[in-house]
């Protein structure tokens, strides 16, 4: 061989190796997806309390994983459709909700009623 095909067989294998590096830098189609779906909704329970008509207890946990801020809707049955405020709580367990009890009497909702709660 010559010096010519020399360098020019060193220059493909420099190349090659160049390609190499520069594909490894590149992130597989996977990574490009978000690997967590962010629920819109979910079934919850409703229970019973002592809070304003207008307002609904419910654990940050739920809140941040619906992305409710201050506002959500409840759904019972797929008929009746409540527009609540949001208070935060701890202490309430994550898949429950906490309503004003004379309120959700009056709109035929019984205690430990199952319902969907979704962010506005």
């Amino acid at each position: 061989m010559s010096e010519e095909e020399n360098k020019e067989a060193s220059e493909q294998k420099v190349e090659k190796k160049d390609i190499k590096s520069l594909v490894a830098i590149i992130p597989p189609a996977g990574a490009l997806k978000p690997t967590q779906k962010k629920i819109s909704e979910k079934r919850i329970r409703v229970r019973y309390s002592s809070t304003k008509p207008e307002h609904i207890t419910i654990n940050p946990k739920l809140a941040s994983e619906l992305g409710i801020k201050d506002k959500a809707y409840i759904v019972i049955a797929g008929k009746k459709r409540f527009l609540f405020n949001v208070i935060l709580d701890e202490n309430v367990p994550e898949n429950e909700v906490y309503a004003n009890n004379e309120f959700m009497k009056e709109n035929g909702v019984s205690d430990n009623s199952i319902a969907t709660i979704r962010s506005l």
